[in-house]
């Protein structure tokens, strides 16, 4: 019920708002809806006849007549024959301001009649919204209205250059046109769309939205994954820094005849290979001479096979000789934009950019004109060939090689030795790391810097990579800075597994210095380790015994606490049973890492050993001194037992004498 009153109500106003505003227009309509009503201006009869229906259903049938005409007083009728103009910047400021600077009105201003003004494109009294399709501003009428002045014949197509005098059939041809006409896609460009609806300027005015700074931002508008292909052109970047380096919009796409390239039709590929085909075209470059031949076959089977030479080569001219003249340096920017950001801020790029001659550009990989898909078995990008395309350089005896510090020398003799050397050269697994999937293709930068890939806080990023269940183990383990917060520095992967030397985990070297990598940050746990069985067996060089991987874990190493701990209470006895089949509660509770010397946490065993000790000691030093004390006893009674035995032996004498005697 309070639905239909409010609706009641609302049409009610409405009416009577209407009712209100007609009342001053029914009385200009008593003589302006007269169609046989004229005036006449310049020796020319003018009607002044107005449609008072089609007035009723414009844009501003809300507004009476003296709404535009203020000059006007339906109460004091007739009004003065001569009206002022009507002011349509009253209520449209913005684009009356707009008119105003326009070529349009700067030709009304000189007098041309051919100008046109707002009413030439809007009508007068039956204006109606550009969403509207019987609208004159309707997306798919304004090439019919602008065509009215443009088209081939008309006496403004007299006035522009002869390129110019077919706008509107070249349009209709486009593709822009096709869209239009043809498909009815009312999304595609119009005449409006570059040149604006009022803005209208000269090409050479620096504001004009065709200005050659402004149209990639024009075009834009409709085409935003063209930065896809031509991001350097769009950002302006190049513009902004070397303006005839890179061509606009409309240098590749004529204005109104878009429909393809036709760049490559003033610089075909025919008229660079009459030079470049030859083997002996060479120049001299930093005193060294450099051939020009250009393998053209090869070119074209390459992975820029459907590109022309001036996509690549931009700063060419006819107005050189030859063409290509001082051209410099291609830019692979054009196309590989965020390749090339990466290469400038890499050690690579920073070294090149600095006069380095040792350090590589784009072509000392990818070469220039045979550039091969990565995934091409016989690219130097390829996965396989990496090791050796780096090797190149930072193989040992290089100058590379022997400018860095001894810990990074013969890196690619140890690779090849190591884990992933091994899988990618003699397994022939595609999915191992090679160099570039750690120190990445273009941004490689030294490990103390931030931003490198092989940075201490980024290089568990990039081992997941290829090891993401093992990454997950180790970000939330005690090892990880999301868990333990602290200054000092925590172990990342190649801090245990090393860098270009990684080895299997599962061999007998790996295993038998594991210890002492955790040592390094572990010391005194380590130190109280080798004094259990487990360590003194280890240091025998027996595989079989307990290391700290074995009861802590490798990645998912987690406080006692934590229920998922393999130390757990929940857990311990399951991890002790991998070496003792039998092991129970009463079992796991050894002590492993307890040690005599740590008297707070380990008061029964330190008071024990002392005791011990003392005992062992105080046994030694009661038996020690009463050897001591009897030693002089012991001395004289050997002495005596000595003049015992040699005065026996003198009687013994005597009586073999006499007995001898008898005789």
């Amino acid at each position: 019920m309070k639905k239909n009153t409010l609706l009641l109500l609302t049409i009610l106003i409405s009416i009577s708002s209407l009712t209100a505003q007609s009342k001053d227009d029914l009385v200009c309509l008593e003589c302006h809806g007269d169609k046989s009503f004229t005036t006449s201006r310049n020796g020319k009869e003018i009607s002044l006849f107005v449609n008072g229906k089609n007035f009723a259903g414009s844009v501003h049938e809300q507004i009476s007549c003296t709404g535009c005409h203020a000059d006007v007083d339906p109460a004091n009728l007739p009004h003065n024959e001569k009206l002022a103009k009507v002011n349509c910047a009253t209520c449209h400021e913005t684009p009356a301001a707009h008119y105003d600077r326009s070529l349009h009105a700067a030709a009304l201003k000189k007098g041309i009649s051919l100008a046109p003004t707002c009413a030439s494109c809007h009508s007068k009294h039956e204006i109606l919204s550009s969403k509207n399709p019987r609208s004159r501003t309707y997306v798919m009428n304004i090439p019919a209205l602008c065509g009215q002045c443009h088209k081939e014949g008309t006496a403004v197509s007299g006035l522009v250059n002869p390129e110019e005098k077919k706008v509107l059939s070249d349009y209709t041809e486009s593709i822009h046109g096709e869209g239009l006409f043809k498909r009815g896609l009312t999304v595609t460009a119009v005449c409006t769309s570059c040149h604006t609806s009022h803005d209208i300027l000269k090409h050479t005015n620096p504001e004009s939205t065709i200005n050659r700074n402004n149209i990639a931002k024009t075009c834009t508008k409709c085409h935003t994954q063209i930065e896809r292909v031509h991001v350097k052109v769009i950002r302006g970047a190049l513009w902004e820094k070397e303006p005839n380096k890179i061509p606009a919009c409309i240098d590749c796409h004529a204005p109104h005849k878009v429909r393809k390239v036709f760049y490559d039709d003033s610089f075909p590929d025919d008229k660079c290979m009459k030079c470049h085909s030859n083997r002996e075209l060479k120049k001299v470059v930093n005193g060294k001479s450099v051939s020009l031949y250009v393998d053209y076959n090869k070119f074209k089977n390459s992975v820029h096979k459907d590109n022309s030479c001036i996509k690549c080569h931009t700063n060419i001219s006819n107005s050189k000789n030859p063409v290509c003249l001082n051209s410099g340096k291609v830019d692979c920017s054009i196309c590989h934009t965020t390749q090339v950001d990466d290469y400038k801020i890499s050690l690579h790029g920073v070294k090149h950019a600095a006069g380095d001659q040792t350090a590589p550009y784009c072509i000392d990989c990818h070469t220039s004109h045979n550039v091969q898909s990565k995934k091409n078995i016989t690219s130097p990008t390829f996965a396989r060939n990496v090791p050796e395309l780096c090797g190149k350089c930072h193989r040992e005896g290089k100058k590379i090689a022997t400018a860095m510090d001894e810990s990074n020398r013969g890196i690619i003799v140890n690779y090849r030795e190591s884990i992933h050397g091994k899988g990618l050269l003699q397994s022939g697994l595609m999915v191992t790391a090679t160099c570039v999937n750690c120190h990445s293709s273009h941004r490689e930068l030294p490990k103390n810097d931030p931003r490198s890939t092989v940075n201490p806080n980024n290089i568990a990023t990039t081992c997941s990579q290829c090891h993401l269940g093992v990454y997950e183990e180790f970000k939330s383990s005690v090892h990880s800075p999301d868990v333990t917060k602290t200054d000092k520095r925590l172990p990342v992967c190649n801090d245990c597994h090393l860098s270009h030397e990684i080895n299997r985990v599962d061999l007998k070297d790996f295993k038998s210095s594991i210890i002492n990598q955790c040592g390094k940050c572990h010391e005194k746990v380590a130190e109280t380790y080798f004094d259990t069985f487990h360590g003194k067996v280890s240091k025998l060089g027996s595989i079989r015994a307990a290391r700290c991987y074995d009861c802590h874990g490798a990645h998912n190493i987690l406080p006692v606490s934590n229920p998922k701990s393999k130390l757990s209470r929940q857990n311990i006895v399951e991890t002790c049973k991998k070496c003792h089949p039998n092991s129970n509660h009463k079992f796991v509770g050894y002590l492993t890492h307890a040690t005599h010397h740590n008297r707070d946490k380990y008061p029964y065993l330190f008071y024990t050993f002392w005791f011990m000790v003392i005992l062992l000691i105080g046994t030694f030093a009661f038996f020690g001194l009463h050897t001591i004390l009897w030693f002089p006893k012991a001395l004289k009674e050997a002495r005596k037992h000595h003049e015992l035995e040699k005065a026996n032996r003198s009687l013994k004498e005597e009586v073999e004498e006499d007995y001898n005697r008898e005789d």
